[in-house]
């Protein structure tokens, strides 16, 4: 009984003293903040450069960058030119992650819009579209609140207008997205997409005035994620509100060849 007792001692004070030495040499605590990985993704209706549509390519991709939150444009459901297929569902299968699918555009027969990849819990989404000017495409912005590792988040994943002359249509849409943010002011806030904006133009330099550029933030490389071939403009972006729930550990654009854009992913710690 004695040396059961003393053993059993022996081991509790082991545990704390392996415990202590954890803690001081910096490895992760129970008390560290979680992190998680966003992505946001223009698949080219799941076109890649060598003209083949093959979503696995993406979903392998998605799943190689471990990401657990992707926002993904240009997203077919039901259309002629990619047979029918229900890209949503098959995406959702291929990476085991929940799809939300927001059709902005009727096209062939079908929709063609944005989608939310997510492993967390979903409390709520829905769907903005755009006032047109004269585009001829609609556009619009999924707005979803996550449960991210017990807090409720905001994701919102938009593709901007692309046509021109001029930029008026992403003029007025970057100004609906102001005024689309101001129900999220008491949570974390990550906003996604394909811009069809440079850093330099009146569209990003609006943005930079509401929320964090999370590249700038980690990184001074250009971040070219465009054309995917021979990247040298910046359209895609991941911004984050500025109440320091959300802090960019790294961002990087993979290179692949599954779309004519690069993703984007930045992992995160929430505080």
């Amino acid at each position: 009984r004695i040396v059961q007792a003393c053993g059993m001692k022996c081991i509790l004070s082991g545990l704390v003293l392996l415990g202590g030495l954890a803690l001081a040499g910096g490895a992760v605590s129970p008390l560290s903040p979680p992190t998680f990985r966003v992505m946001t993704y223009n698949i080219h209706h799941g076109e890649g450069l060598d003209g083949k549509v093959d979503l696995l390519r993406i979903a392998q991709l998605i799943k190689e960058q471990r990401a657990d939150i992707v926002g993904l444009q240009e997203v077919d459901k039901g259309t002629e030119r990619t047979q029918r297929r229900d890209f949503p569902a098959e995406l959702a299968a291929l990476t085991g992650m929940t799809c939300v699918f927001s059709n902005n555009y009727p096209f062939q027969g079908g929709e063609y819009g944005n989608a939310v990849l997510t492993r967390f819990p979903i409390a709520r989404s829905t769907n903005s579209h755009f006032k047109m000017l004269g585009a001829k495409e609609s556009r619009g912005i999924q707005q979803l609140v996550l449960k991210v590792h017990g807090r409720e988040l905001a994701f919102l994943n938009t593709h901007l207008d692309a046509v021109g002359p001029g930029d008026a249509e992403r003029w007025s849409e970057v100004n609906e997205i102001e005024s689309l943010l101001k129900p999220y002011r008491q949570m974390p806030l990550i906003l996604v997409g394909d811009f069809n904006a440079t850093p330099e133009t009146r569209v990003a330099r609006k943005l930079a005035g509401l929320l964090d550029d999370t590249w700038t933030r980690v990184s001074k490389e250009p971040g070219f994620t465009v054309p995917a071939e021979n990247a040298r403009r910046r359209i895609d972006y991941l911004w984050i509100s500025r109440d320091k729930a959300l802090v960019p550990l790294k961002a990087w654009v993979p290179k692949s060849e599954a779309s004519d854009h690069l993703p984007l992913v930045v992992e995160f710690e929430l505080r």
